[in-house]
């Protein structure tokens, strides 16, 4: 049996409905596990999860839509799982926002207040409400997709740096707590990767090009090279790894390709 297999595994995966999340929705699928497709809107959670069951099987994906921002409804997510797949015995905390541009000296309270609850309070509801399955289960592995923002300052997005700082260090916390539980938990650090939430950085072609041209690969990511680093911290194979950051970003933070 491959190290990778997800096979009986219930995998929630919020921010799914495009993107990264949506990658890795479809690779925990492709693995075996039944998936939970969720963001804010029904209609898009229930395009992908049409999707995956016509590519895998009837019953393989759900959807679920959820806003992060609400621990209500965050609640809701964990309950209506419970009662169409199961426990659940992976997450991924993939969601996330970022309404401000700009010096950290003009941002208001109510923007700074959003980013870090969206960012951050949001994924510690997420934890807390899927440890009592995982507990019960006798383990489980969760998976925080941060970013390589929270490893350097920035003159526009400083507070959501911020942000993703603030989630390796949840990360660490609770890989502490709950190590003896045989549950993990750990974060993936992506760097500019061509989704909907990084088009400024990528959709003209001239800001493409001079990312591209910093990047030691020479491109800019793609959600599917995210996805498989999920998988792996999501099954046997990340069995003994946890409390720990991947950074996955074409070679950036090591260094300039020029």
């Amino acid at each position: 049996m491959s190290l990778f297999d997800c096979t009986g595994k219930v995998a929630v995966i919020t921010g799914s409905s495009r993107g990264i999340g949506r990658a890795i929705a479809e690779e925990l699928a492709a693995h075996g596990a039944r998936v939970v497709i969720s963001s804010r809107k029904q209609d898009a959670c229930e395009d992908v999860a049409a999707a995956i069951n016509a590519k895998h099987g009837e019953g393989t994906a759900v959807a679920i839509a959820a806003s992060i921002s609400e621990k209500e409804a965050l609640e809701k997510l964990v309950e209506q799982t419970h009662k169409k797949l199961g426990p659940i015995d992976v997450l991924v905390c993939n969601a996330a926002s970022n309404p401000y541009y700009g010096s950290m000296d003009g941002i208001t309270d109510e923007q700074f207040r959003k980013i870090l609850d969206n960012n951050v309070l949001s994924n510690h509801w997420l934890v807390q409400l899927a440890l009592p399955d995982m507990r019960a289960s006798g383990g489980g592995a969760i998976v925080v997709v941060s970013s390589i923002g929270g490893l350097r300052g920035s003159a526009m997005i400083g507070a959501y740096n911020i942000s993703k700082a603030a989630d390796f260090q949840l990360v660490r916390n609770y890989a502490v707590e709950v190590g003896k539980d045989n549950i993990r938990i750990n974060a993936i650090a992506p760097g500019v990767v061509k989704t909907d939430f990084a088009r400024a950085l990528w959709e003209d072609q001239k800001a493409h090009d001079r990312t591209a041209a910093v990047t030691p690969m020479r491109r800019l990511g793609e959600p599917r090279d995210i996805a498989g680093a999920a998988v792996y911290l999501a099954s046997d194979a990340g069995a003994w790894m946890t409390g720990q950051m991947m950074v996955i970003d074409g070679g950036v933070t090591i260094g300039s390709g020029m």
